[in-house]
């Protein structure tokens, strides 16, 4: 897989410490990771990030594994761990083309990181690296956005505020447009920066996001060597129906 692909996706995380202001806090997917997790296996977290969950589960003593493909979200994680004092191997590697010198009984990727896999190649990819990695009925969780049509069927644009890490007002415009044919959402920010009421900055950014049906889940992962266990309409294990935010999978590898 080529890694350019991946790494022309990544703007929204130019800046770790940012993007931990807004996100760190976030622990809605914990609950079902933690169900999951034992300590007879090293566990993978894929797409860790700035350690948003791999540094709780070590403070729970699982020995944990974090992969990105961002260095600068590893470098953030790592001196987080650091000054949490717990012991984490983080690795920067593409996530369709691992290369661990670990097998795992369980494996996660949430956040919606499974989006950033644009093609059917590279979703195919992910699972068959993410296979090797498992043991005999080994677990792999991750969660996707759920394509609901009505709110992907016309541009949407809307505006977002919020206060940064350095306490200045930022608003936020947003302009998203899907393609029906791709099944990607392509996603473009236009950033202002006020500080006093002055405007002191401008920003750009954008990310493509690719949705996948339902239907089509269970095809690709049956067709991976998975099965399904489980699949949620959120992180609060509420059936997945239509008007569902996300699916959350919970999927096991087939044994013979």
């Amino acid at each position: 897989m080529n890694q350019n692909i991946f790494e022309k996706n990544l703007e929204k995380y130019a800046d770790p410490e940012m993007y931990d202001h807004l996100y760190d806090k976030y622990q809605k997917d914990l609950g079902i990771i933690l169900k999951w997790a034992n300590q007879d296996h090293p566990i993978l977290e894929l797409a860790c990030g700035t350690g948003r969950l791999t540094i709780p589960m070590a403070q729970r003593g699982f020995q944990m594994v974090g992969v990105d493909l961002h260095e600068g979200m590893l470098e953030r994680a790592r001196r987080k761990a650091e000054q949490t004092e717990v012991m984490i191997e983080f690795m920067q590697q593409d996530c369709t083309n691992l290369n661990l010198p670990v097998r795992s009984s369980l494996a996660f990727m949430t956040g919606n990181s499974f989006q950033h896999f644009l093609t059917n190649e590279a979703q195919d990819a992910l699972f068959q690296s993410v296979r090797r990695h498992l043991v005999d009925g080994g677990i792999f969780i991750y969660d996707t956005r759920n394509p609901v049509l009505k709110e992907l069927s016309a541009v949407d644009e809307y505006e977002e505020k919020y206060v940064d890490k350095n306490g200045d007002r930022v608003i936020e415009s947003h302009r998203d447009v899907y393609d029906h044919l791709t099944q990607i959402l392509d996603c473009r920010t236009h950033r202002r920066i006020y500080r006093d009421n002055t405007l002191i900055a401008e920003e750009q950014d954008g990310i493509s996001l690719r949705y996948s049906f339902p239907q089509e889940m269970e095809r690709l992962v049956a067709a991976n060597g998975f099965e399904i266990v489980q699949v949620y309409g959120d992180w609060d294990e509420n059936e997945l129906h239509a008007e569902s935010i996300s699916m959350v999978y919970i999927c096991r590898v087939k044994t013979e």
